[in-house]
């Protein structure tokens, strides 16, 4: 790698911002970052999910931000976002470019030198967060952007897909922090959808 911010555009290593040449359609300018598992997880509803949602973003004329990666539920929002002709930026630390594989189809690909940088490459360029299931990376992404949003470091809307219940325990959990008066008045802050139209209704990007 030769630093933070090469990319690789559909294959092409490049080292200039970007071309128009290469892009695919972000109608809207908006982009949503979605923070996700790579694994598939134990049903199969999980990566129709992350299917469905590429989809519909592109459908909408949003840009997709997310992992960098081609494999588990990363590698399914990507590919439901390219199959509908959306945008779609990976961001990706170098030394998970193997570990995750780094999806070769995307739009733009971003390497970064730490997760520090990805994460605030990916918060930067997004207009909303999505959370899909995922595993501890996913929970520490969402928790990030939710203590920013307390802290007033962004206003930016933060929608979990509770996709076949997936989240119940964790919702029921931050509703007993709250009861016991340890979030201060923002559990409303993580807006919960079933679907992706309904998130994208609760970002008010649908």
């Amino acid at each position: 790698m030769e630093g933070p911010d090469v990319k690789w555009l559909r294959g092409h290593h490049i080292a200039s911002p970007w071309y128009p040449e290469f892009m695919t359609e972000n109608r809207s300018g908006k982009s949503v970052a979605v923070f996700c598992a790579s694994a598939e997880g134990a049903r199969r509803e999980y990566r129709a999910a992350a299917e469905a949602l590429g989809r519909a973003l592109a459908e909408h004329g949003l840009g997709l931000i997310y992992g960098g990666g081609k494999v588990g539920l990363m590698g399914a929002v990507a590919d439901g976002a390219l199959a509908a002709g959306g945008h779609v930026v990976g961001v990706i630390p170098h030394v998970l470019v193997e570990h995750e594989i780094a999806h070769p189809g995307l739009s733009e690909l971003h390497v970064t030198t730490t997760m520090h940088t990805r994460k605030a490459m990916m918060a930067e360029k997004a207009d909303a967060f999505f959370i899909l299931p995922g595993g501890y990376g996913t929970f520490e992404e969402m928790f990030e952007v939710l203590a920013w949003q307390t802290l007033k470091i962004h206003s930016k809307p933060v929608v979990l897909l509770n996709v076949a219940g997936f989240y119940d325990p964790m919702l029921e959990f931050l509703d007993a922090c709250d009861r016991e008066g340890m979030l201060r008045g923002n559990r409303g802050i993580l807006l919960v959808a079933d679907t992706p139209e309904e998130a994208l209704r609760l970002a008010d990007l649908g």
